[in-house]
């Protein structure tokens, strides 16, 4: 089968070259031209937590996608799901299929646009960074799971799991829920954009704030759970215990959570690098303005989320800095409780 990969950044990049590497046969794509120029010049280099290497691979820019497209990878930011769609929907074969390898729920929309049919989920939580052209690190591993969006197991579902089993982040898990994983990382997402408002580390931002980590990530989940999913955990985020009422196992949940951050060589989220690095805007409505509307249509009160929220957008547009006070306004609104629950 031929795998194009469309947007070839941390994740998609990730995926691609180690697909590549293991035979598969992977085309590239990104709006970038000199990402492009540079991965069909030298080829596409990952320097990895683990190892350094370089793979040959076809690049191509959007605009020369290819006809009858058998299995589409889209890893564009999730603000380019729709328009990165309009392209792809015409140019995927009959039995073709869009797997979204991103953050977000974007199965939402390219469900809409192609079929629940020609559509499959997939949540990965590997760290990785796009450097420069032709350059991705990839910082960690993580869990990788890829679903139906029915939960059925079909046979294609075991095809695309063979053909990214050459990634050397662990092992690629097929699942009969992968809403409950995409929404269960929603809420642990909605930790890390909170942890990027300052210029703390995502690990001490979450071990200095754990109330309001606790506070938005259990409105997210009151939410996914409104919508009548299940959320799972993953890689030390244990939203079950998150979101209980023992206060030592609430800590402890983030000690290990914590801990997993710190041995990570991304100290920061891409959140973070968005704001202070590259001065662009984040994937913030994409991701949470879906949970906002979903809330006000439950009745269901998230006043973390919006306020976190609003201070993204106030940063993007130049009206507030990077600062630790950011995390004590949303720390205002969980009762002031800057450190450990109790």
């Amino acid at each position: 089968m031929r795998y194009v990969v469309v947007g070839a950044g941390a994740i998609g990049g990730t995926l691609g070259a180690y697909m590549a590497r293991g035979g598969e046969d992977v085309g590239m794509v990104d709006i970038a031209a000199d990402h492009v120029a540079a991965i069909n010049a030298n080829g596409l280099t990952i320097r990895g937590y683990a190892e350094t290497f370089s793979v040959p691979v076809q690049a191509f820019e959007l605009n020369a996608l290819p006809d009858n497209l058998e299995c589409v990878i889209l890893a564009v930011k999730a603000p380019a799901t729709a328009a990165a769609m309009d392209a792809i929907a015409a140019k995927l074969a009959p039995e073709g299929m869009v797997v979204s390898a991103q953050n977000g729920l974007n199965e939402l929309i390219i469900s809409r646009m192609v079929g629940a049919e020609r559509t499959i989920g997939c949540f990965i939580n590997f760290s990785a960074d796009y450097l420069e052209p032709g350059l991705i690190h990839f910082a960690g591993p993580g869990s990788f799971y890829i679903g139906e969006l029915d939960g059925r197991i079909t046979p294609r579902l075991l095809a695309l799991q063979q053909a990214f089993s050459h990634w050397d982040g662990g092992s690629v898990r097929t699942t009969d829920n992968i809403w409950g994983y995409l929404w269960g990382k929603q809420g642990y997402g909605a930790m890390l954009f909170a942890t990027a408002v300052s210029n703390a580390t995502m690990a001490d931002a979450i071990d200095r704030y754990r109330a309001v980590m606790i506070a938005i990530c259990r409105e997210v989940l009151a939410v996914a759970r409104a919508e009548g999913v299940a959320p799972l955990g993953f890689d030390g985020y244990e939203p079950d215990l998150l979101g209980g009422d023992d206060p030592t196992a609430i800590n402890e949940s983030l000690d290990r959570l914590i801990a997993i951050r710190r041995r990570d060589q991304k100290t920061h989220s891409g959140i973070w690098r968005d704001l202070a690095i590259r001065k662009r805007r984040t994937e913030v409505d994409a991701h949470f303005g879906p949970i906002l509307e979903r809330a006000a249509a439950h009745g269901i009160a998230v006043p973390v989320l919006t306020r976190m929220v609003e201070c993204i957008h106030a940063i993007e547009d130049g009206r507030l800095q990077l600062a630790d006070a950011n995390l004590d306004q949303l720390a205002a609104l969980c009762g002031g409780t800057r450190y450990p629950v109790s």
